[in-house]
């Protein structure tokens, strides 16, 4: 009678293991959802600040909503080998060295468990100031578990410098960080979301496993791993139930983008991008540029072309597109233009 008992519940207990790997298999994605965030309770750049509150909120979501946290790192490793990540995978990252990064942030971050990536100038902390870490504080924090990637040394503008301007950058950036730190870093944040095709080059010249830029959208294992989109969140767009659109959100699966320089020669551009996989819900299909609202899209089988009945301002610009998902989730493709 006891051996018919153990056996009773071993054999619970096994249906109790395996139930969620099964789950976890079924749910497997090919992609990750990658948050950015500048500054906190900094209100002097309000598009770039998040409130304490704000985050804390975010924590709170990401830790009751049934997300997959993980080190970006981590992330960027199984996007390049093809490895299923659970369903709603997340990274936050943190571009700048600032001090309220550290005295507001972290220990919240900390204390709920959740790992985080900061990208950081290497000149910038080099120049120091009240309002940037130091290095001695930025040790104090990757001993404690803190990621770490950069944005350069000199935090350059790429689309306006050349090969050897980047590639020099860099080498001066990884020598800082490997003397500073005892390493140097593969990922890396373009600044100010901007890039060019050259620029891409120099970075997988350079031993990078992935760049970041400021459009939206889910990272997706089959994108360009050194134009990898990432969340921005700020005050003006810190709601609670914006972040869930955005850390919910599944790609759109777009390859042969053209043109494929996000560093645009004829502006307008003309736009498009083939589906890669039939999109449940395809019919809507929505696309945003900025300072445009809604443009037109036509569609001849699996290949969307963006109509844009203007230019894109100097600058930046972002184009946005959606199609809605079961779940309430939203499928996204995001791209930033870098216009002269």
């Amino acid at each position: 009678m006891k051996q018919s008992v153990v056996l009773a519940l071993l054999l619970c207990l096994a249906a109790v293991v395996t139930l969620p790997v099964l789950s976890a298999t079924a749910r497997a994605a090919d992609s990750a959802v990658v948050l950015l965030y500048h500054r906190f309770d900094d209100d002097r750049v309000p598009a770039l600040n998040t409130t304490s509150e704000q985050l804390a909120t975010h924590i709170a979501e990401l830790k009751g909503g049934g997300y997959a946290v993980l080190p970006l790192a981590e992330i960027v490793s199984a996007l390049r080998a093809g490895r299923p990540l659970p369903d709603k995978a997340v990274a936050i990252t943190v571009d700048d060295a600032s001090a309220g990064f550290r005295d507001l942030a972290w220990p919240l971050l900390r204390r709920a468990g959740l790992p985080v990536t900061l990208f950081l100038a290497t000149d910038e902390v080099d120049r120091g100031g009240p309002e940037v870490m130091t290095w001695h504080q930025i040790r104090g924090l990757t001993a404690a578990g803190l990621g770490i990637g950069t944005q350069g040394a000199a935090r350059l503008r790429l689309p306006k410098s050349s090969s050897e301007h980047i590639s020099a950058d860099l080498a001066r950036a990884n020598a800082r960080l490997t003397r500073e730190l005892g390493k140097g870093t593969e990922l890396f944040a373009l600044p100010w979301g901007e890039t060019s095709a050259e620029a891409g080059d120099v970075l997988r010249r350079s031993g990078f496993a992935a760049a970041f830029g400021q459009h939206s959208g889910a990272a997706w294992a089959k994108g360009d791993p050194f134009f990898l989109p990432r969340f921005a969140q700020s005050a003006a767009y810190g709601d609670v139930q914006r972040f869930r659109l955005s850390v919910r959100s599944l790609p759109l699966p777009a390859v042969e983008i053209t043109p494929e320089d996000p560093a645009i020669k004829a502006n307008p551009p003309a736009f498009g991008f083939t589906l890669a996989e039939d999109v449940p819900g395809i019919d809507g299909l929505s696309c945003f540029v900025s300072h445009q609202g809604q443009v037109k899209v036509e569609r001849l089988g699996p290949r969307v072309e963006v109509r844009m009945s203007k230019p894109v301002p100097s600058g930046r610009g972002r184009l946005n597109c959606t199609v809605p998902a079961l779940e309430g989730r939203w499928r996204w493709f995001g791209w930033q233009f870098s216009v002269p």
